[in-house]
């Protein structure tokens, strides 16, 4: 069996493009998280010439390929696909209590001991990742229930009576998470002078 490989690509945000407010700022993030979908279609070997997304706001394949951004005030990341794929970013912070009711359940967090706020993240960037990947919203979040938490890096959400593995990738205070299942991950990141893998 071929070993398929994702690339998804993280960008660091301009600093003068931080300052940026509404729509201005939020048209800005999402091109540039396009620029990182097109780095990883490059690098996985092909070009999205198109990234439209349904009424739904759902990203639709093209001609078979498929993709998912994402974007925060500092960073932004894409990846392509050749299956349904999902991609989620965020920086870890304090957040209330009742957020982490709200994402999981007592028995999802009794998987872990971890510091609930890095804790959460993973089950927020995890589960984002998974409904982006089908498509049907936040309001399928407790939906998602994480079973199994493999390691520091990986844990299974089941979702719509499927297993999915999700990858995490840490850095500068925030994480990264994309749908892995049998796939294998090199992050790209951008430093601002070159592109490199993590």
């Amino acid at each position: 069996m071929p070993v398929n490989i994702l690339y998804p690509v993280i960008l660091s945000v301009p600093e003068k493009n931080r300052l940026l407010t509404g729509r201005e700022k939020v048209l800005f993030l999402s091109r540039y998280a396009r620029k990182a979908l097109a780095i990883s279609a490059r690098k996985k070997g092909f070009v999205l010439t198109e990234a439209a997304k349904d009424d739904h706001g759902v990203p639709k394949a093209y001609e078979g390929k498929y993709w998912s951004i994402t974007h925060k005030d500092e960073y932004v990341a894409g990846v392509a696909s050749l299956t349904s794929i999902g991609i989620d970013i965020e920086k870890i912070r304090p957040c209330s209590m009742a957020l982490l009711k709200k994402t999981a359940s007592q028995k999802e967090w009794a998987l872990s001991s971890e510091e609930s706020y890095k804790l959460f993240f993973r089950y927020w960037t995890a589960k984002e990742a998974v409904i982006k990947l089908k498509g049907t919203g936040i309001k399928d979040l407790l939906r998602c229930r994480i079973t199994e938490i493999l390691d520091e890096n990986h844990l299974i959400i089941k979702y719509m009576d499927e297993r999915w593995l999700v990858e995490h990738f840490f850095f500068k205070g925030h994480i990264a998470s994309v749908v892995k299942n049998s796939d294998i991950i090199e992050w790209m990141a951008w430093n601002g002078d070159e592109l490199g893998t993590k």
